[in-house]
């Protein structure tokens, strides 16, 4: 089945407030046997779209997955690419910025993790965080600029502007970008919080820093809003994906993954009349050593 996407996607230049925008919708399955039966579509389809993607080695995919804590990013990332092969795709999680990345502009670290032609990559996390959590904290702010830095009421306005620009020079030489934020309430990450407590095998994931990031949840929301505002564009859209309800929202997520690929029109390279006579010409040969 195909899923409505228009509602998740947030128009260049369109006002966002995410208090009115639901963290949960009707779902798009109407069992767990439905919900698998559709993953599962989901996910061969993007294993085919992805080998197409590879031998075309025409365009470079380039996923961002941003959310509060608790979302379900990780979740969406094991279970919507579970088919893509490793050669073609990676994964890489944005934390704090290391003293080497502090000493370049925010934008520098993304660089050399970017897909290159044929290639898909997965941002768990990523340059966001310098208008997101940056914003929200002011010692991360003057980590990043310095002790003589001056940020000014337009550091984030510059920002929103370098991002904007940095994604459409990606654009414009073949990189594809889609931004996926997996809006989830409070309650909801309070009931994930405390099953991580309460799970052992989940106790690894909870630490008192994720208690301490819940104070300032309305600051979060405020810096979502205004980041997604400014930075969604035709050539690289936000989608605000509801995610209470993680199955549903892998389901979206899948859809929007495929609808880029798709998009691309990746196709196998076809080959010339020289080149199909070359390999009769091998399976000549390796048929003949086997007799």
């Amino acid at each position: 089945m195909e899923i409505a996407l228009k509602t998740y996607r947030i128009p260049e230049g369109k006002s966002l407030d995410l208090k009115k925008r639901k963290t949960n919708v009707s779902p798009v399955y109407e069992s767990k046997t439905d919900y698998e039966a559709i993953l599962a579509d989901h996910v061969a389809r993007l294993a085919d779209l992805q080998q197409r993607h590879y031998a075309a080695n025409a365009h470079g995919l380039l996923i961002i997955l941003q959310a509060m804590d608790a979302a379900g990013k990780d979740g969406v990332i094991r279970h919507v690419m579970a088919g893509v092969g490793p050669q073609g795709c990676g994964v890489f999680a944005f934390k704090r910025p290391s003293d080497t990345e502090l000493e370049h502009d925010f934008l520098w670290r993304a660089v050399g993790k970017l897909p290159g032609r044929g290639e898909i990559a997965i941002f768990n996390r990523s340059y966001y965080e310098s208008v997101l959590v940056v914003k929200v904290h002011a010692k991360s702010l003057k980590e990043e600029i310095g002790p003589d830095g001056t940020p000014g009421a337009q550091l984030w306005q510059e920002r929103y502007r370098s991002i904007r620009d940095f994604e459409r020079h990606l654009h414009v030489n073949g990189t594809r970008i889609v931004k996926i934020f997996l809006h989830v309430s409070k309650e909801e990450q309070r009931q994930r919080f405390l099953a991580r407590i309460d799970e052992p095998h989940k106790n690894w994931k909870m630490t008192p820093a994720d208690i301490e990031e819940r104070q300032f949840w309305k600051d979060y929301r405020r810096a979502y809003e205004a980041c997604i505002e400014a930075t969604s564009t035709k050539e690289a859209p936000w989608y605000v994906v509801p995610a209470d309800d993680k199955e549903n929202a892998r389901l979206i997520v899948s859809q929007i993954v495929l609808d880029a690929l798709d998009g691309l029109g990746p196709e196998y390279p076809e080959i010339s009349l020289e080149q199909r006579g070359q390999l009769q010409a091998i399976r000549a040969q390796l048929l003949a050593e086997g007799e």
